[in-house]
């Protein structure tokens, strides 16, 4: 089998959908399964044994790490000559709606799959009046595909609302030893409480954007004795941010990863993600992993894998006080911390990404069987 992965977003770029696609693309491998990635031109030539086909394009003003662009003749005659048998499309939009048009053109079957929620950003912005014409970009685009996946019941009933015909579920996993409490660490511990040790850490890891809403976890710290917060990421918002929380407990981290990344989550008590927009959240899937109970809102998959008062607690976006209470809840003794954080361990052990990827390989096979069936009839 031989599978192009169209992707709006690539390395070294880091974020949510570029870690979910450079798992997919590792299974990929291990399944014995060649592929090549459309991505934007950002430097990196290839990722494992699959060659990259960088797309040209000019910096985003809203995320100048990233370039945008179409696609050009010279990307569809690398595809041809690679020979797809399958396209999967990673929320295909100024790369993957003309990747999908050369697929149809060369006859290979397309998967579509859902990861940013472009109405709901619009609508988190002000510029609510986006929000038709964003949903019915969405429909048409998705509904051009073979078939689609959302990453969450919540979305495909989203995707479903607005009119898309065929959505499953793709989830989102996690690797447990990477993510593990083993990985706790009293130096790490020392240096996300900024020397505090005692004091009950909370931690935030992702994007550091306005849509994340970090913001609101200040009046957690004003009102929760004895919290603090340690922020593992960086964007757009930083300098506004550190503003924000000047004068109370609070330590930037900037990016992570690797190694030092499993210590953060590890070495803290309680996640917190307060985020307006999410298509599943797979940070809140790596800290349950590490052995932390969640206090979030109600986005994306959250819903899917926070078990009230078992593994954590959560609130309705903007809820500042569900927030604070669901941090003071968990907060109340050591004892609930580690209970909830073990309860949160023992499930996230049952959603890992092998089984979620071999999902989407069962996909491609099927959506290849029915293209070459109506080829033969």
């Amino acid at each position: 089998m031989r599978v192009a992965v169209f992707t709006e977003t690539f390395l070294p770029k880091i974020d949510g959908i570029v870690t979910v696609v450079c798992l997919l693309l590792d299974h990929l491998e291990k399944r014995g399964i060649e592929t090549v990635v459309v991505a934007p031109k950002m430097g990196v030539e290839r990722y494992n044994t699959a060659p990259v086909i960088g797309v040209p394009g000019i910096r985003f003003p809203m995320y100048p790490e990233l370039r945008v662009g179409p696609p050009t003749p010279s990307t569809y005659q690398q595809l041809k000559k690679f020979k797809p048998d399958i396209a999967h499309f990673i929320h295909p939009i100024l790369i993957g709606i003309p990747g999908m048009m050369m697929a149809k053109r060369l006859n290979v079957p397309t998967l579509a799959s859902f990861h940013l929620d472009v109405a709901r950003i619009a609508h988190h912005y002000h510029v609510g009046f986006l929000e038709p014409v964003t949903d019915l970009v969405t429909r048409v685009v998705f509904n051009a595909a073979d078939y689609s996946l959302a990453p969450s019941k919540l979305i495909q009933n989203d995707m479903y609302r607005i009119g898309v015909k065929e959505v499953g579920l793709w989830k989102r996993g996690v690797d447990p030893e990477r993510f593990d409490p083993r990985f706790r660490n009293s130096a790490m511990r020392d240096q996300l409480s900024d020397g505090h040790p005692d004091d009950t850490l909370l931690l935030y890891v992702g994007r550091v954007s306005a849509e994340k809403q970090i913001d609101q976890i200040k009046p957690v710290l004003e009102r929760v004795p004895g919290t603090r917060l340690a922020i593992v990421g960086d964007g757009p918002a930083r300098a506004d941010l550190e503003k924000h929380f000047a004068g109370l407990p609070v330590k930037f981290m900037g990016y992570m990863k690797g190694e030092p990344l499993s210590q953060a989550y590890a070495s803290a008590d309680i996640f917190t993600f307060p985020s307006a927009l999410e298509t599943f959240g797979l940070v809140v899937v790596e800290a349950m992993a590490a052995g932390l109970p969640v206090v979030s809102s109600r986005v994306g998959g959250v819903r899917d894998v926070v078990e009230e008062g078992v593994t954590g607690y959560t609130f309705d976006v903007n809820d500042i006080d569900g927030l604070i209470d669901g941090v003071a809840r968990i907060a109340t003794s050591r004892q609930r911390i580690t209970e909830m954080g073990r309860a949160a361990r023992r499930f996230a052990e049952t959603q890992t990404w092998p089984a979620m990827m071999d999902e989407v390989v069962d996909i491609y096979e099927r959506l290849i069987e029915e293209r070459q069936g109506v080829a033969v009839a």
